[in-house]
């Protein structure tokens, strides 16, 4: 097995076993959700796609200011629990791979991906991002919401030890990665940005450049 198909088999397996207490476990940035949503600060009535929705939280935050939000993930079972929670009629949610989007070009305002990214394989991050920018309209929005470090070295060493011992291989590989380079290789423009867990986790908004 190869490290891509290494990669799939993976997240299928851990998620189809953390997706019926998934929300139990993320109880500590549930409170992030709609912080996401109010700092997008998409234009009423935008069409909104979430990279890696899981049990639908952050879709669930978009839909409530009335958006229309499609959102994808690899994980049936996750999928399944976003689905049954799932009262809004803007939401709707389908299996898809985020480094191959099954939607055309210039087709969303706002493009999201929320804790999803330090799980993904370091080549799949990246088509995921270079996806994320085709599939958002010229200067569109895309958001990523994941785990950051502190500036002071010991919050640093602290939050990367701690955070280390539950999340995989690849959280430690993102952590040390330049994710605001990777955003502007994607051709997305980073714009704004926004700490979040005394620094453990932040927002990075970004513009589609227009080419």
């Amino acid at each position: 097995m190869d490290e891509r198909e290494e990669y799939y088999a993976t997240v299928k397996r851990v998620f189809a076993f953390l997706a019926p207490f998934y929300d139990c476990v993320t109880l500590p940035i549930a409170g992030i959700r709609g912080r996401v949503a109010d700092f997008t600060n998409a234009r009423s009535g935008s069409r909104i796609l979430d990279v890696g929705a899981g049990t639908g939280k952050q879709a669930f935050a978009f839909a409530k200011k009335g958006h229309e939000v499609v959102g994808i993930d690899l994980s049936e079972d996750m999928l399944s629990v976003a689905r049954r929670k799932n009262t809004y009629e803007n939401v709707k949610f389908q299996i898809a791979d985020a480094a191959q989007l099954p939607f055309e070009d210039n087709r969303f305002d706002v493009s999201c991906a929320s804790f999803a990214l330090h799980d993904m394989l370091s080549t799949i991050r990246e088509k995921a991002l270079k996806e994320m920018a085709r599939v958002t309209k010229p200067n569109g929005t895309v958001v990523v919401i994941d785990y950051a470090l502190p500036e002071n070295k010991i919050g640093r060493f602290l939050i990367y030890h701690f955070i280390k011992l539950y999340e995989g291989k690849y959280y430690r590989e993102f952590i040390k990665s330049g994710l605001e380079a990777l955003l502007e290789k994607s051709g997305i423009t980073v714009r704004e940005k926004l700490p979040l867990l005394l620094g453990a986790a932040r927002i990075v908004k970004g513009i589609k450049k227009d080419d």
